[in-house]
This record gives structure tokens, C-alpha cells and sequence, in this order.
């Protein structure tokens, strides 16, 4: 099989990839460069078709090639890192793993620093390519000061080449050690500009490491400041499905400082959260939940939560009328929040569903209902609305899950002066009466734990340690 048939055998069909291979080795070990630069861009438009095997045989001997101590022409040295960039595509990331763990990529760094135009371009795909898969090429390219070239490259790199830089950066965010390097140099700008531009993979990878270093709370500083608040917005707002939770979840956890609740809320976010809480997603909802509970300390957004949760309840779908009662459960342990439900005209609605609606959602109503209850003007709003003997026909015929809910509701209205002789009927069933002996030894648990941390707080203040 002489060139020609080497460059043919990709398009015929029983290649023997066998022997294409070692023709591909002999032509590289012993060809001219220019045949040895034909075989190698050759290879690199086979890499679609050439079996997983066939192209790991491969890599070892670029990568040689690629470092070898003799002087290559700029031309087989972009032919070589081109090739590695198509072949570090296939396999589902094996290949690229492979690619990581060879000679090749101190090769690539010492090529980048020397390279610029077309060569250096090829050289960051490539290096893209190698560290959008797998964890262990992200630590050998951070391992062997990958990062570093990256961030001193994106202050001074051409636009041509930043988008390419931006998610390398993202995709080495990922890794722990990597995010200290960017903090400690000043990199922060770039995550954030890499969260807002370049591929949606790239930027959801940056929303991640964004989320996990917002958990520092100097770091969580610095990126409201870089203007991060306004990216998650924008990929909150427009991503898919997927980038959508990232996104949420990492400004949730900016938002978790009293000082950042305010501008999140300005900035959009509530309305935002209320279609992740109705969409299909499990996780989103977890996330929004959590979320409303962080923004609904300031007075304000739990109104506009609230009026958001009255009207999913009124008018949305099954699951999402669960998901708002479960939000409103939440919020109505809030004292500033009880005030703002009972105003929202949620509490008519909560007693509707808690007779009409399937059994998730009563479930959920069940709760907010009984959290409501410990409140002294809720539970007259509640009995104006009817809860009463609703709750009362849901004690007797209800699951053991629901009942607790419901039982609860009643044994804060039996102690209620005003209310008690309403459900006098109930003091002799047995779940009432459980739940009845539950609540008072809670709340004498309850008791006991405050004396307790009193008399810390008092041993902590009075503690003279020259006593010792």
C-alpha cells in the first residue's frame, strides 16, 4: 500500500486498519516531512471512521514526534496538533484521556509559548478538546502550569483566540486546587467573562465553579462585584433545562448574604425561580425552594414571592400547586412572613385544595396549614375559611403522613381559647391524642435545650481562664 492508498482508505469499505497503520508508522519513521505532513492530516480526517484501537496506536507516536528534539517545521508541528485535536474528539473522552496522560501535552505548552496566528490557535483547540474530558487531564494540564499560561495569556491575548482560552479556563475551574490558583492570581473576571461568553457547555461549567466558590465568602464578594449577579441571570433566564439548574443553583448561593438578597430580587431572579419551581425538574425545584427561602428575609420579596406562589396555587398545574404549598410551608415558619400570606389571600385557596386536590398536594397544604396553625390570627383566618372540619373528616379517613399534618393543625386549635369548643369531637382519637403527647414532650425537649444553652452562654461569659 504505497501514500496514495493510504489517503483512499478511509472512504473504501473492509479497510485493514492494520495495515494503514503500519504504513501510517513507517511513513512517519522514515518518509520525507512532506509525506510525513499528507499521512498525519490524512489520519486527522479518518479520525471519524478509524476504529478506537487503531487511533490510540497512534497517539503515542505524534506525541513523540511532536516533542522530538530535532527541528520541526511550523507546518508539521500545527499538522501534529491538529491531528491530536480530531483524534482527542472521539472515543467519548478515552482517547483525549490518553492524549493527557502522553508526552504531548508538555509539548503543547512549550509550543503555545513560542506560537502565535493559525499554530497557536490549534494548539488551545487541541488543549480545549484534552480538557473538556475527563478530571485527570484538567490536574496534568493545572500540574504542569496550564493555568497559569492560561490566565497570563487572557491578559493580553486577541479576541480570536480568548473564546478558546476562556473554556479551558472553565473546564480547569472545575477542580478545586485550580480554583485557588484563579483567586490567588486574579483570574475571578475571566470566570465570570467565560460564564457569559463561548460555548453553553463552557459557560455552564463556569456557572459550577462559580456556585462552588461563591461558597467562600470573600470570594462570593469579589464575584458580585466582577458583575456576576447579571450573567446568572442571563443564562437563568435563557438557558436550557440544564444550564438553567447550574445556573439557579450557583445565584442561590450567591444570595445566601443578607447584603446580596436585595440586588439578586432587583436584578429579576424571583420570577426567574417561579419557572424553575413549575418546571419538570425535581432538582429545579429543590433549588427554588431554597432559593425564596434565602430572598424572603427581606419583607419585600416574600410579597412578591407570595403573590407568585397564590397564583400558581389558583391557576397552575397539580405539581406546581404542591411545589407552592411547599414553599409556602417553608415561609409561614417566617414571622414576618405569616402577616404577608394571611394579606395574599393564600389561606382560602390552601383550604380549597386541602379539600379538592389530589393527594400531593393536600400533602403539601396539609403542612403549610399546620405551620399556619401556630399562629393565633392565622388560625382564625383558617376557621373563617372552613379548615376546621375539613380537617377534622381528614383525621379520620387520611394516611398516617397526612394525618401528622392534620392532626398538628387541630391540636394547636384545641388550645386555642377562642376556637377550642369547635372540635371537641376530636380529643378521643388516637392520632389526635398521639400527637397531642408528641407536641408536649417536643415542646418540653424544647424548654430544656434553652436553659441549657442559657446556662452556656452564662459559664462562656463568667469563664475566667486564670481559674484553670
Amino acid at each position: 500500500m504505497d501514500q496514495s492508498e493510504l489517503e483512499r482508505s478511509g472512504a473504501e469499505k473492509g479497510t485493514d486498519w492494520e495495515e494503514a497503520l503500519q504504513v501510517y508508522e513507517k511513513v512517519i519513521a522514515c518518509g520525507s516531512e512532506a509525506l510525513q505532513i499528507r499521512a498525519i492530516i490524512k489520519l486527522a480526517r479518518l479520525a471519524n471512521h478509524a476504529p478506537e484501537d487503531i487511533l490510540a496506536c497512534t497517539i503515542p507516536i505524534l506525541a513523540e514526534l511532536l516533542g522530538s528534539p530535532s527541528n520541526l517545521s511550523g507546518s508539521i508541528q500545527e499538522a501534529i496538533v491538529y491531528c491530536l485535536k480530531c483524534i482527542a474528539c472521539q472515543g467519548q473522552g478515552k482517547l483525549a484521556v490518553i492524549i493527557g496522560q502522553s508526552s504531548a501535552v508538555p509539548s503543547l505548552f512549550r509550543l503555545l509559548d513560542q506560537s502565535d496566528g493559525s499554530l497557536q490557535r490549534v494548539i488551545l483547540k487541541c488543549l480545549r478538546n484534552i480538557v473538556t474530558f475527563g478530571e485527570l487531564n484538567r490536574i496534568i494540564l493545572v500540574r504542569n502550569g496550564g493555568l497559569e499560561i492560561v490566565l497570563n495569556m487572557l491578559n493580553s491575548c486577541p479576541d480570536g483566540s480568548r473564546r478558546l482560552l476562556l473554556e479551558i479556563l472553565s473546564a480547569l475551574a472545575l477542580l478545586r486546587e485550580a480554583r485557588k490558583v484563579i483567586v490567588r492570581l486574579g483570574g475571578l473576571s475571566f470566570l465570570v467573562e467565560s460564564a457569559k461568553r463561548g460555548s453553553m457547555i463552557s459557560r455552564i461549567r463556569a456557572a459550577q465553579a462559580i456556585g462552588l466558590l461563591g461558597l467562600v465568602r470573600k470570594a462570593r464578594r469579589m464575584l458580585v462585584e466582577l458583575g456576576v449577579i447579571p450573567v446568572l441571570i442571563e443564562l437563568l433566564r435563557n438557558g436550557d433545562s440544564s444550564t438553567k439548574l447550574v445556573a439557579g443553583n450557583a445565584l442561590g448561593i450567591i444570595s445566601s448574604h443578607v447584603d446580596y438578597i436585595r440586588p439578586v430580587a432587583d436584578a429579576g431572579a424571583i420570577a426567574l425561580y417561579v419557572e424553575l419551581l413549575q418546571g419538570p425538574e425535581p432538582v429545579g425545584k429543590e433549588i427554588a425552594e431554597d432559593v425564596f427561602c434565602i430572598l424572603a428575609v427581606a419583607e419585600a420579596n416574600a410579597i412578591t414571592i407570595t403573590e407568585h406562589l397564590v397564583r400558581l396555587l389558583r391557576g397552575g398545574e397539580d405539581h406546581a400547586k404542591a411545589a407552592a404549598a411547599d414553599v409556602l410551608w417553608d415561609l409561614s415558619g417566617y414571622k414576618h412572613s405569616l402577616s404577608v400570606i394571611r394579606n395574599s389571600g393564600a389561606i382560602p385557596i390552601l383550604v380549597e385544595l386541602l379539600r379538592d386536590g389530589n393527594d400531593d398536594v393536600r400533602e403539601k397544604v396539609s403542612g403549610a396549614i399546620a405551620q399556619l396553625s401556630y399562629n393565633a390570627e392565622d388560625r382564625v383566618a383558617l376557621a373563617d375559611a372552613g379548615a376546621i372540619p375539613t380537617l377534622i373528616d381528614m383525621l379520620l379517613v387520611e394516611s398516617e403522613e397526612l394525618k401528622d399534618n392534620v392532626a398538628e393543625a387541630l391540636v394547636n386549635f384545641s388550645e386555642d381559647p377562642l376556637l377550642c369548643d369547635r372540635i371537641t369531637g376530636v380529643f378521643s382519637i388516637p392520632s389526635f391524642q398521639d400527637m397531642q403527647d408528641r407536641l408536649i414532650q417536643i415542646r418540653a425537649s424544647d424548654a430544656r435545650l434553652t436553659v441549657s444553652l442559657r446556662q452556656i452562654s452564662i459559664e462562656h461569659l463568667t469563664w475566667d481562664p486564670g481559674l484553670d
